[in-house]
C-alpha cells in the first residue's frame, strides 16, 4: 500500500471513530456507533500492517501474530466478564493502554533507526515525545491497575492519606521536570536511558498514589479520568510512532474522557483537582452516622415483599432508582419483569439514572440495557427529578449515596450540594438494601428515617424475585 492510500485510509478510519462517538452519545445509536468503531479500527488495522514502513512479510507474521493473542485475550473476556465486573475491566484495559505506551517510548529511544536522521531542534522535539510519552503511561498504568484493584475489591476504597502528600507530589513533578532537561542533553543512550528510568519509577509511583488517595465515591470520576489519561497516552504513542490516525484517535478519547470528568465532577458538585486530591468516600459498609457522631432522628419502618407487591400493584406512576447493589445482585432482568408485568397492567414505570450511579460512567444504563429495559423509560436525573411529588412509588434498587436528602439539608454534609433523585418527594419511597451500612461515601441517609419511606432488606435479586411471585399471584 502506497503512502497516499495508507493516509486517506486513516482519514476515513478517524471520520468513522467521530461517527462512533457521536452514535454512543445516545442509547438507540449506541448500537451503530459501536459498528462505525469495529469498521473503523478494521480499516486502521489493515492500512497499518500493509503500509510501506512495515519491514515486509516478517513484520506481518510477528504482527499477525501478537493479533492473534490479543484477539484471544478479548474473546475469552467477553465470554467471561459478567456486566457487574465491567468497571474493573475498563480499567484493566486503561492499564495496557499506558504500557504500551512506556514500552514503546522505550523501545523508541533504543532503536538505532528511529532519530538517527534527526538532529537539532527536531531530535530535541523527539526526545520530549518521548520522555512525555513513557510519563503519561506510566501514571495511567499503574493508577489504572490501582482502579481496577479498588473497583474489584481487592484493595480497600478507602482514601490513603499520606502526610504532606501534596508536596510528595510537588516534589516529585519538581524532579521529574529536571530529568527531562537532563534526558533532553543527554550525550549518550545509556545516559538518557538513566534518566528515563528514574523518572518512570516517580511516575509509577505517583500514579499509584494518585489513585489511592481518591475515596470510592469518587470512582467514577477517576475511571472517566484514566480514560482520558490513556488517550492522551495513545496520542504521545502516535507522535513518537508519527502515526497520524493514533494521535487523532488518542486525542479523541483524551478529550472525549476529560469532558466526561468534567460532567461526572459537576453531578457530584466536586472539583476536578478536589478529586485528584483525594479523601472524599470510604470503602462502604460502616454503619450510617451523622457529621457530629449521632444517629439521624427517626424511625425505620421495614416492609415486607408482599406489602412492596401491593403498593407496586396499586400505583399509577413509579420511578425505580438503580445503584450499584443492583448490579452485585445482578438483578436486573428481575427489575424488568417487573417493569414489564407493571407496564401491561397500565402502570407507568420509568428509570431515574444519577450520572454517578454505580462504579462507571454509565454502568445502570449498560445493565438495563442488557436486561432489555425499552430506552424510552430510561430517563436522567435532570428529567425526572420535577415528577417525584406527583409519583406513588419511588423504588430505590441498592443506591444510597444518590438519593440522600442530607445533599440539600445538611450544609455540612460531606455531600452537601451534590446533585441527586428527590425520592423522598414521592408519596411512598422504597429503599432495598442488605442492611444500615452506609453508602461509598460513608455518609448517613435521613431518608431511611423518613415517614413516607420503608426499607426492604435482603438480597435484591431474591426480594425482587419474592415481589415478582407476588405480584403475579
Amino acid at each position: 500500500m502506497s503512502f497516499s492510500l495508507a493516509t486517506a485510509s486513516y482519514i476515513g478510519a478517524t471520520i468513522l471513530f467521530i461517527l462512533c462517538l457521536g452514535g454512543l452519545s445516545n442509547q438507540e445509536t449506541a448500537r451503530r456507533g459501536n459498528l462505525y468503531g469495529m469498521i473503523g479500527m478494521t480499516i486502521a488495522v489493515l492500512a497499518t500492517i500493509s503500509a510501506p514502513y512495515v519491514a515486509g512479510f516478517g513484520g506481518v507474521v510477528w504482527i499477525i501474530f501478537a493479533m492473534l493473542i490479543g484477539a484471544s485475550i478479548g474473546l475469552y473476556a467477553a465470554r467471561k466478564v459478567q456486566m457487574t465486573q465491567m468497571p474493573e475491566l475498563v480499567a484493566l484495559m486503561h492499564s495496557m493502554v499506558g504500557l504500551a505506551a512506556m514500552l514503546v517510548g522505550f523501545a523508541n529511544y533504543v532503536d538505532p533507526i528511529a532519530a538517527s536522521h534527526l538532529s537539532g531542534a527536531a531530535k530535541t522535539i523527539h526526545d520530549i515525545e518521548i520522555y512525555v510519552g513513557i510519563l503519561i503511561g506510566a501514571v495511567t498504568f499503574s493508577g489504572s491497575v490501582i482502579a481496577f484493584g479498588k473497583l474489584s475489591g481487592k484493595i480497600s476504597g478507602n482514601p490513603l492519606l499520606l502526610p504532606g502528600r501534596h508536596w510528595l507530589n510537588l516534589i516529585g513533578l519538581l524532579v521529574v521536570i529536571f530529568f527531562g532537561r537532563q534526558f533532553v542533553h543527554a550525550d549518550s543512550i545509556g545516559e538518557g536511558m538513566a534518566y528515563l528510568i528514574v523518572m518512570t519509577i516517580i511516575a509509577l509511583a505517583f500514579g499509584v498514589h494518585m489513585v489511592m488517595a481518591i475515596g470510592g465515591a469518587d470512582m467514577p470520576v477517576v475511571v472517566s479520568m484514566l480514560n482520558s489519561y490513556s488517550g492522551w497516552a495513545a496520542a504521545a504513542t502516535g507522535f513518537m510512532l508519527s502515526n497520524d490516525l493514533l494521535i487523532v484517535t488518542g486525542a479523541l478519547v483524551g478529550s472525549s474522557g476529560a469532558i466526561l470528568s468534567y460532567i461526572m465532577c459537576e453531578a457530584m458538585n466536586r472539583h476536578f483537582i478536589s478529586v485528584i486530591a483525594g479523601g472524599f468516600g470510604t470503602g462502604g459498609g460502616t454503619p450510617a452516622a451523622a457529621a457530629d457522631g449521632t444517629q439521624p432522628a427517626g424511625e425505620v419502618v421495614p416492609i415486607l415483599s408482599p406489602e412492596t407487591a401491593e403498593l407496586l400493584r396499586d400505583a399509577k406512576n413509579v420511578i425505580i432508582i438503580p445503584g450499584y447493589g443492583m448490579a452485585v445482585a445482578q438483578a436486573q432482568h428481575t427489575v424488568y419483569e417487573i417493569t414489564r408485568f407493571l407496564r401491561e397492567k397500565g402502570v407507568n414505570v420509568r428509570f431515574g439514572i444519577h450520572p454517578v450511579a454505580g462504579r462507571m460512567p454509565g454502568h445502570m444504563n449498560v445493565l438495563l440495557a442488557e436486561a432489555k429495559v425499552p430506552y424510552d423509560i430510561v430517563l436522567e436525573m435532570d428529567e425526572l427529578n420535577d415528577d417525584f411529588p406527583k409519583t406513588d412509588v419511588a423504588m430505590v434498587i441498592g443506591a444510597n449515596d444518590i438519593v440522600n436528602p442530607g445533599a440539600q439539608d445538611d450544609p455540612n454534609s460531606p455531600i452537601a450540594g451534590m446533585p441527586v433523585l428527590e425520592a423522598w418527594k414521592a408519596k411512598t419511597s422504597i429503599v432495598m438494601k442488605r442492611s444500615m451500612a452506609s453508602g461509598y461515601a460513608g455518609v448517613d441517609n435521613p431518608l431511611f428515617y423518613k415517614e413516607n419511606n420503608r426499607m426492604l432488606f435482603g438480597d435484591a435479586k431474591k426480594m425482587l424475585d419474592e415481589v415478582l411471585v407476588a405480584l403475579k399471584a
